[in-house]
């Protein structure tokens, strides 16, 4: 099932919940003043525990879909960097930036591919790295640029790895489903003391269609590269066509 799918699961469930509760029909003793306070206490708490909840899924889904975003764009500046300090090495280093294009064009086509994020060969990262490690520099500048050539691209191996760690990493469905499970009996509360009109229907629509976007803004912010919130590929795009020429 796909975001959206999910979010449509939640909104039926929320305003289902709500509409068994008010179908349910209470005896009178149940419906005292007493058993409406006590009922009203527990949906509070309810409540305040699944807007908890949920603001922090919220906040840890945007910090992991911050963070992915920015180090794609650390990545692709390195790219830019690392192929500038190649044509400054000289023209030993031509196969390694070569190599640079193949490893950045790799990473684009399987970050942004149209079957979801494809996981690379670590063997591919470890012959880059063996590759700037076995230029042989010849002059002082050489000498001094070559330690931070193999410095800077191991970084690069290493944020690419982590990227692809971090994957699907911000969002614990356990814990989702337990707030759904809220979400659920918080509505069937709403509707136990409630008769059915117009205005009681919209409202409860309004709030289960809140809930159930809040869901889906969790949802497509844990997955950073797919999604109608998908991290742009510009950067990466521009640090292509600046190593290319």
């Amino acid at each position: 099932m796909n975001d959206f799918e999910i979010a449509v699961i939640v909104f039926g469930c929320s305003f289902g919940s709500a509409l068994v509760g008010m179908v349910i029909k209470l005896r009178d003793y149940h419906r005292d003043q007493d058993s409406k306070d006590v009922v009203k206490l527990v949906m509070g708490l309810i409540a305040t525990i699944a807007a908890l909840v949920l603001s922090l899924l919220i906040a840890s889904a945007s910090g992991s879909y911050n963070l992915q975003r920015s180090e794609m764009q650390s990545y692709a500046a390195n790219v830019i960097l690392l192929d500038w300090l190649l044509v400054s090495y000289g023209p030993e280093a031509e196969e390694a930036r070569g190599r640079l294009r193949e490893h950045t064009a790799a990473v684009h086509d399987r970050v942004w591919s149209p079957n979801g994020v494809q996981h690379m060969d670590p063997d591919r990262a470890t012959r880059f790295i063996d590759q700037l490690q076995n230029l042989s520099p010849k002059t002082d500048a050489q000498r001094s640029m070559h330690s931070y050539v193999v410095q800077l691209g191991v970084s690069l191996v290493q944020t690419r790895l982590l990227m692809f760690e971090q994957l699907g990493a911000a969002i614990s469905w356990p814990i989702l489903v337990v707030l759904v499970g809220w979400i659920c009996v918080l509505f069937l509360g709403f509707g136990l003391f409630t008769r059915f009109n117009v205005i009681v229907t919209v409202a409860l629509v309004l709030g289960a269609l809140s809930v159930s976007g809040a869901i889906f803004l969790i949802l497509e912010l844990s997955a950073p590269y797919s999604g109608l919130l998908r991290i742009s590929d510009a950067s990466l795009l521009h640090a292509l066509a600046k190593i290319g020429r």
